[in-house]
């Protein structure tokens, strides 16, 4: 079906008025002619609360039925937080074949737990982001690599401390493989001595190929730069082609956390700065314009700040995730809840203030290390945990929860591949 072209002044009035009670799976689309809308549908796959840790990086991707017409399984992946900064635990995932309505898990994936080396460190992988790739029929883990001492802390003396870890899960067999680690970058001890591919957003286009967005610094510990890398993947290996413009930021520790999206045959890239959030875009996902600060549509700044953000891809728009100042929500650390969707105008590169909505809400515990995904042509889902130790819950409602937000779309979303 030819996909219909929506006037500036409808494609403004669409989200704005998107919340009136639309579709889920499989309900019956809109008249091709509508604008598109969404609702969204916030829910609960996990509740802990445990004095020693708390999950973390809850992460969805849906596994295509081989069956027309079936409903996908949905892994996602997760880990827990070792109540020191930024310590994590090997790999769980959590499964569903009912689209949300029941979960297994957390399960841990023996293959993928932390695990003690010769010289005694401790090597986990962190900020792990699935997604499927269907070439291979195989569900791709990509994350960062990293040595923590004894006490949690993170050791950086070596070249590739950091590195860029992926792990396979095949559905035919049901089995896990072990993390494997993608050989060293050109200039690997100086310029890409820590490579960090955290809380992506990656792509896999036609070809099979795979455009990898990665932060990375060297030895003397300077501001992390932002580039794609470019890869191949067989299946079982991942290898480096070739990487695009390196985006490069001076203070607030540089460019961090970068997110990929193609729409509209371009590329859009968010990123991450201790003092605010940042766009920029490609032609080709090699060569990037300058970033420029995320602002709403009137020219005031978003306000999103040292926290990742993530995107919503339809094929009729495409929306941002985030967290932001100004939500009465300045007793949250770095204001990371609640988590909002807005609709992003691609000519201007903004927000518009009107469409934004909450996905999921602020309940005294931080949020912000979440993840966006595609799961059906009906639905996409961002999914996140309260951030909170102990066993209490907290006075404004924070239990430990893991959120699963369903966007359900009015209209029929098929996935956009790169070319």
């Amino acid at each position: 079906m030819k996909e219909s072209i929506v006037p500036r002044r409808f494609f403004l009035k669409s989200v704005a008025a998107s919340f009136a009670g639309l579709s889920g799976y499989g309900s019956p689309l809109f008249n091709p002619g509508e604008p598109l809308r969404f609702t969204v549908q916030a829910g609960v796959a996990l509740r802990q609360l445990n004095s020693s840790y708390c999950w973390f990086h809850p992460r969805a991707a849906a596994i295509p039925s081989d069956r027309p017409g079936q409903l996908p399984s949905v892994i996602m992946t997760i880990q827990k937080h070792l109540n020191v900064s930024d310590y994590y635990s090997g790999l769980y995932y959590m499964h569903t074949g009912d689209m949300g309505k029941t979960w297994s898990g957390p399960h841990e994936i023996p293959e993928l737990k932390m695990y003690t080396d010769s010289e005694g460190y401790n090597i986990s992988v962190a900020d792990v982001t699935p997604g499927w790739h269907a070439p291979t029929r195989k569900l791709l883990a990509i994350g960062i690599k990293v040595r923590y001492g004894k006490d949690g802390r993170q050791i950086l003396d070596t070249p590739l401390s950091h590195n860029c870890a992926y792990a396979t899960f095949d559905p035919a067999t049901g089995k896990w493989a072990a993390w494997k680690t993608l050989p060293p970058l050109p200039d690997g001890t100086s310029k890409f001595y820590l490579v960090n591919p955290g809380c992506v957003q990656w792509l896999v286009k036609a070809d099979g190929t795979i455009l990898l967005p990665v932060y990375f610094s060297g030895k003397a510990g300077d501001d992390n730069a932002v580039t794609v890398l470019h890869c191949k993947f067989d299946g079982e290996h991942l290898s480096y082609i070739h990487h695009g413009s390196e985006l490069v930021r001076q203070g607030g520790r540089g460019y961090v956390e970068p997110s990929l999206a193609f729409w509209n045959n371009r590329y859009y890239l968010t990123l991450r700065n201790d003092f605010g959030a940042y766009i920029s875009t490609s032609a080709d996902a090699a060569t990037w314009s300058s970033p420029r600060p995320w602002t709403f549509d009137d020219g005031q700044d978003l306000g999103s700040y040292n926290t990742q953000a993530h995107w919503l891809v339809h094929r009729e728009g495409l929306f941002l995730c985030y967290t932001r100042r100004g939500a009465n929500n300045d007793h949250i650390p770095r204001n990371r809840a609640p988590i909002f969707i807005g609709q992003v105008d691609p000519e201007r590169l903004c927000v518009m203030r009107a469409t934004e909505q909450v996905l999921i809400p602020e309940r005294g515990a931080m949020l912000g290390n979440f993840g966006a995904a595609f799961i059906t042509e009906n639905e996409s889902w961002v999914t996140d945990a309260e951030f909170m130790i102990g066993e209490q819950p907290g006075p404004r409602g924070a239990d430990g929860s893991v959120w699963v937000s369903r966007v359900c779309w009015s209209k029929s979303n098929a996935r956009m591949i790169p070319g």
